[in-house]
Parts: C-alpha cells; structure tokens; sequence
C-alpha cells in the first residue's frame, strides 16, 4: 500500500523504467563483443586467448571502477555519474572502429569501456533499493531484465550490421547509440526519494520523509565471513558467464554450425536473462536472496554439463535456455544479495566491493576458454571448470547465513556470523 503522503503516480516507477532502459543499452552493447570477436580474429590474425584478453582485462578494471562509481553514485547521485560514464561508453565503442594495433584494443576496450560500463549496475541497482523497501525484488527484477533484453536485441542487430557494412561501421552506430541513450536518460535520474519529498515504496506510515537508512558501515561489512563468501560465489558465478558470453558464437561456428544460428544462441541467451531476471525478483521476495542464488547455481551447472555434449544445433537452444535463465536470475541477485545481508546505507560502496569479486571472476571466464582452445584445440575443458566452479557455488551458498541489521541491539561481534 502507498503512503498516504505519496503522490498517486510514485516516481520509483519511472526510475525503474529508466533503469530498465540503461542497463539494456549499457550491457547490450558490452555483450555484443562475442559477436564482433571472430570478425576482428579473422582481420588481424590475434589468437583468441590475447583477443579475449581485452574483453577480461575490461572487467578486471570494471570491478574496481565499479566501487568508485558506488562511493561518487553515494556521494553525488546518479544522474552526473551515469552521464560521465554514458560518454566514456559512447567515445569507447567510436574508437574501437578505429583500431589498428592489439593495444588499442586494450585501451579501448579493456580500459575505456570499463569505466564508462562502472556507471551502469551499482549506481542503478542501489539507486533502486533506495527507492523500493516493499517490492524491492520485483522492482529490482524489473530493472535488471534490460540487460537480458539488450543481449536479446543487440546480438542480431550487431550481426546484421557487421554481415552489411562491417565490423567498424558497426561499431560507430553501436557507439553513437549508446552515448544519446544513456545520457539523455540519465537526466532523469533520482538517487533517492527524499530528493523529491517522498519515502521509499513500502515503508512505514507516518515515518518522515528522507529518515534515516539503516544499513552496515563498509569497515563493517568487509570484517565478516559472508562478505567474503558472497565475493567468492560472485567470482565462480563470472567465470562461467564470460566464458560463455565471450566465447560460445566462435565455439558454435567451430563445430560447423552457421554464424546466424550461433548468433541466435546468443539471443537465446538473453532471451533467457530476461525472464530469469523478471522472475527471480518476485521469488526471492518470498523465499529469500541465498535461496534463490543457490538455485540459480543449480541452473548453471545442469546447463554446462548439457553443454559438454552439445554437438547439433538444437541442442545448443535448450542449453541457451537454461543457461540465460540461471545467469539473467543471479544479474538480479547481486543486488538484492548485498541489500538483504547488508543493509542500503552504504550500498553504493558495499555493492562495488562484491562486485569486484564479479568482475575479476568475469575478467578470468573471459580469458580462460582463449587461452585453453590456443592450447588444446577445443573448449572443453574450459567448459568442464567452468561446471566445477559451478558446484563450488552452490556449496558457498549453502555456507552463507543471516546478518544481524544494524538497528538491532546485539552486539557487532554477534554479525560476525
């Protein structure tokens, strides 16, 4: 139930669907790297482990980025930090039309591209847990499936484009894009309710407006065993998902199965990402974030070992499938993980520091398959890590137990848990 001191139409609404809009473009655009990964192989005669590179190294400095994009979002809001990182994407992705040696690549991709990429899920997603105290699953769901559905949309775009005009021409439109997008949505941006006079969607009556958040210091937070925990399940969750991101177009091609079709996967993928990230939202209001991120490491590892044996075309869509399903329900996930066990006082910073575990899983998935195909001739074995890793996250989670709110009386001892 609304607040009687709210407005009919609640803001929060329109900066979910702002959000909803950010994360499609900022992580379409980032995803469609596997597309774009064997046409820039076949110009430049890389290998796959020093062209994927550049795809981890971007996520290796996104992780870090990403707590200083948290500890600005915290401090100055939003909407300035989305539009400085908006610019840095859209000069990123008009420069990678340009490239000519292996370092720029890595600049471009791997240094720019992180950056402007840091001002997509923290600022957003902690945007939106200060929005949303009831519903906040939902809503976070909400926000979240627009990566799914900017994966679902970019992958054919992307290979359509570079089949018609190239890769570089590609790249400037994907370029110019990004940048009026983002920076004309991120005007609109509203780091909390209090800048309007409002209060969060689902808070107590009476409660005044832009009241104190209650939530764990980051000192705090880094002294538990769960912050470590959820760090590392974060790693073995990106490590599968790179891997696979980055690199399943050129396995699917290697086997002998069309480029459209191995484009299709991808889609299907973030077809996938987006119903797992609509729907976890709303389940894990009911059943609890460590619940339902064990059953998205569950999904994970039914789908890679399916993988393992993947030789035909159809078999590849139910993996898409499954595997979307699982990685688009832990997008979510992060989020809402680090505001249940943590608290939203600091969740700009606290969400940056988790996700580095993220990113640098993500940066090491990335470069993983590369440099095990240089090696073995095959992805199988990368694949089979990534299974294990998997498994591994589904122990993490088992492992993982409530932390006492700060509001509570007990001692800071007694969080150590």
């Amino acid at each position: 139930m609304i607040e009687k001191n709210k407005p009919k139409f609640f803001y929060g609404y329109i900066i979910v669907a702002l959000a909803f809009l950010l994360m499609a473009v900022f992580w379409g655009t980032l995803y469609s790297f596997g597309v774009f990964f064997k046409p820039v192989l076949t110009e430049f005669g890389w290998t796959r482990a020093v062209t994927s590179g550049a795809f981890s190294l971007c996520f290796i400095l996104y992780g870090f980025s990403a707590m200083l994009a948290g500890r600005m979002n915290d401090r100055f809001g939003p909407r300035l930090v989305v539009t400085v990182t908006g610019l840095l994407c859209g000069l990123g992705y008009l420069l990678m039309s340009r490239i000519d040696a292996i370092w720029q690549l890595y600049l471009y991709y791997g240094v720019i591209l992180a950056m402007g990429t840091s001002g997509s899920y923290v600022p957003l997603s902690s945007m939106i847990s200060r929005w949303f105290t009831r519903r906040r699953g939902v809503m976070m769901g909400i926000a979240v499936s627009g990566i799914g559905v900017g994966t679902l949309v970019m992958s054919p775009i992307a290979n359509w484009l570079i089949s018609s005009y190239g890769w570089r021409t590609s790249y400037i439109v994907v370029g110019i894009t990004a940048l009026v997008l983002i920076v004309s949505a991120a005007q609109f941006l509203k780091r909390d309710p209090a800048e309007m006079g409002l209060s969060p969607y689902g808070e107590k009556e009476g409660k005044e407006p832009g009241g104190k958040i209650k939530g764990l210091p980051l000192g705090s937070v880094i002294a538990t065993w769960n912050f470590w925990m959820v760090c590392l399940a974060f790693f073995c969750f990106g490590v599968a998902i790179q891997a696979i991101l980055v690199h399943i177009v050129a396995h699917v091609t290697d086997i002998g199965i069309s480029a459209t079709t191995a484009a299709s996967v991808l889609a299907i993928i973030g077809g996938g990402g987006f119903a797992g990230r609509f729907v976890v939202g709303g389940v894990t209001d009911k059943i609890g974030s460590r619940m339902a991120l064990l059953f998205s490491f569950a999904g994970l590892v039914v789908a890679l070992f399916w993988l393992l044996f993947c030789r035909q075309a159809w078999m590849f869509f139910p993996f898409a499938v499954v595997f979307g399903l699982a990685y688009g329900a832990f997008s979510t996930l992060i989020g809402l993980v680090v505001a249940e066990f943590f608290g939203v006082a600091a969740l700009g910073v606290i969400l940056g520091a988790a996700l580095l575990g993220t990113a640098l899983g993500e940066a090491f998935g990335a470069l993983l398959p590369g440099y095990v195909f240089d090696v073995t001739g095959s992805y199988q074995l990368a694949f089979i890590i990534c299974a294990v890793l998997s498994v591994v996250g589904i122990g993490l989670s088992l492992l993982l137990k409530p932390v006492v709110p700060a509001s509570s009386p007990q001692s800071s001892s007694q969080r150590r848990s």
